[in-house]
């Protein structure tokens, strides 16, 4: 039986540097996904976006395939694995929380889902692994060994600041927290 960990991380590099671990340990990159805002894809034009991975995330495996992609009420990220690739599609079908259905799709609960989508849109990445029940211990130790954000916590956070759920018409906020 296959099962989907998922983690966020304040930053971009935090990811990239999990995504690396990942490999490291042997995890198929297919079964790796990484979704996060990185001020070099602010710069870059979303629609270009293929091969920045060599400049963002590294010279090898998930990470060199990174790619950039707008996401209605999130804005540009930087993207690479299964996650953005069905993310990416809901996109480009105009479908309502692409990102959130990505989720969803892949056995993340739904309230999971805005809360990963939110932490994203704040400036936060979220590192994503389908995996075996005979990997989950090694994914979640590689996972959690990087200082994930503490998820209650975080959505505690958001909600004495009035969140509730992801809204994509919310404005954009940039990677540091700046709208």
């Amino acid at each position: 039986m296959t099962r989907t960990v998922t983690r966020s991380y304040d930053n971009y590099s935090q990811a990239a540097a999990v995504v690396e671990r990942l490999e490291q340990a042997g995890i198929p990159s297919a079964d790796i996904s990484v979704v996060g805002r990185d001020e070099r894809a602010e710069e870059s034009n979303a629609g270009e976006g293929a091969g920045i991975g060599a400049g963002i995330g590294g010279a090898a495996g998930l990470l060199a395939g990174l790619g950039i992609m707008a996401i209605p009420g999130i804005g540009p990220v930087v993207a690479a694995g299964w996650l953005a690739s069905t993310a990416a599609g809901a996109v480009a079908g105009a479908a309502a929380g692409g990102l959130i259905g990505s989720f969803t799709g892949a056995g993340v609960k739904e309230d999971e889902a805005h809360y990963y989508a939110e932490t994203v849109r704040r400036g936060g990445s979220v590192v994503s692994v389908r995996t075996s029940e005979t990997n989950a211990a090694t994914v979640e130790a590689i996972l959690d060994g990087a200082a994930p954000i503490d998820r209650e916590a975080r959505i505690a956070e958001y909600r004495r600041d009035g969140w509730e759920r992801f809204d994509e018409t919310a404005p954009s906020v940039r990677p540091g927290g700046f709208v």
